[in-house]
């Protein structure tokens, strides 16, 4: 079994991909026995994440009685990042050590002096898509949609031979403005006030979306609370006209430069929110990072808008958390693995590269000590929380998170509930800057 993938910049073994059409979620290409390779089926069920590997126990979550209220903090509002730090490395980065609760203030551009040679760095190199799109109903009225992820378990239209499900699961806002059979018109800026009556659908036709307007098909809405969307065009062309980069609800106002939400090793599109902890990383930085004897490797998490949902059960436990798709290619799979067997640390750049590495063992059955030199693809709902073990993880880059989020909930259970909040309190003191344009910490 080999699982390929783009590689990452100044990588040399083989060239980048050429890009072509937008497929997020498409399996990775396969060779040999074990991983499908790609095809125009439906979009996976989520039946099937952890198979083909653990059983049900690797996956299962720990008993808790935690509750959300247990990961709230103040924050005073002015410390929440509006514009990201300018270089990327010049933001802060507080460094905690596990054991003692002892911590440092350090700059980000310090990072590759606090990594030993033959250490491991893992990185998502997912890229985000310009995922929110404005239309307009038959009204005129005006609806926001975040694209999330093709809709589970839909169907193809007979004849259809793209190799995505024609069903999107978005966020509409305003939630009440839609209903089900209702058809929006999505038109470029230039066209925003002319007028047009609104037709119905014929996504056989799959017109350009440079040309003129683009119309949009309400579905149902789902038990995640989104809405099924579908498009008459190829959804890559339908955002690269239509649609914004989806910036977090707390960031007031657009970027000047929207390069600056897309990490600077981005190569598989796909995430509707950046892996934000990726985003202060230079060139010139990765470069002084293998110049250390550091081995950078890539995994692919797409990051969902659902990231961007508080948890809203009072007990943890009861949260249903959101699925993601992920990949570890085999090439990381295996400098992970040699790492560990060498007695080398292995540090994730995000929460996302944790749940993607720490999905990876769970699914092939590996243990801390016997990780394995295969990789895998699929979707996944870890929920990581104060009791769940790791297998893979040994230190961990991340930005100060949202209160009460599953993203603070993972560091947590990583680090530790007090040397995070004691962290967490310490970087308020200091003025750090938080959430996903704000500065970073360190856990080892």
């Amino acid at each position: 079994m080999c699982i390929r993938r783009s590689p990452l910049p100044n990588e040399s073994v083989h060239p980048p991909s050429s890009g072509g059409r937008f497929a997020p979620y498409t399996a990775p290409v396969a060779t040999g026995e074990g991983l499908p390779g790609p095809s125009p089926s439906p979009a996976p069920s989520l039946a099937g994440v952890g198979a083909g590997g653990a059983g049900a126990d690797a996956w299962s979550r720990p008993a808790t009685t935690l509750r959300t209220a247990d990961f709230d903090y103040d924050l005073p509002p002015d410390l929440v990042a509006q514009v990201p730090a300018d270089p990327r490395d010049a933001s802060r980065l507080l460094v905690i050590d596990r054991a003692t609760g002892g911590m440092s203030h350090r700059a980000f551009r310090d990072l590759p002096g606090l990594l030993d040679p033959g250490d491991v760095l893992v990185v998502n190199d997912s890229r985000v898509i310009a995922a929110r799109v404005h239309v307009r109903r038959a009204t005129g009225g005006r609806v926001e949609l975040l694209l999330l992820r093709p809709a589970l378990g839909g169907v193809g239209i007979p004849g259809d031979e793209a190799p995505w499900s024609p069903w999107w699961e978005a966020l509409v806002r305003p939630a009440n403005r839609t209903r089900a059979g209702e058809i929006l018109v999505a038109r470029a800026p230039e066209d925003d006030s002319r007028p047009g009556a609104v037709g119905e659908l014929d996504l056989r036709r799959s017109r350009c979306a440079t040309e003129g307007e683009v119309r949009v098909a309400v579905g149902g809405r789902l038990p995640s609370g989104g809405v099924a969307v579908r498009f008459d065009a190829p959804v890559d062309a339908v955002t690269a006209r239509f649609g914004e980069m989806p910036l977090p609800p707390y960031v007031r106002e657009r970027l000047a430069d929207g390069s600056r939400y897309q990490t600077v090793y981005a190569r598989e599109a796909g995430s509707a929110a950046a892996p934000t902890a990726g985003l202060h990383f230079t060139p010139a930085l990765l470069d002084a990072i293998r110049a250390r004897g550091v081995e950078v490797v890539p995994v692919t998490l797409h990051v969902g808008a659902d990231t961007f949902l508080p948890v809203r059960a009072d007990r943890i436990a009861d949260h249903p958390m959101h699925a993601e798709y992920a990949v570890v290619p085999d090439a990381t799979a295996g400098a992970i693995a040699r790492a560990r067997r060498a007695g080398r640390r292995v540090t994730c750049v995000g929460t996302t590269a944790v749940r993607a590495t720490e999905s990876w063992a769970r699914a092939t059955g590996a243990s801390r000590d016997r990780l394995p030199d295969v990789g895998w693809h699929g979707w996944t709902r870890l929920f990581l929380y104060p009791g769940a073990p790791f297998h893979v993880v040994d230190a961990m880059v991340t930005n100060f998170h949202v209160p009460r989020s599953t993203l603070l909930m993972l560091v947590s259970a990583f680090a530790g509930s007090e040397v995070v909040r004691a962290a967490y309190e310490s970087a308020i003191e200091a003025r750090y800057r938080f959430y996903s344009l704000g500065d970073a910490c360190l856990f080892r």
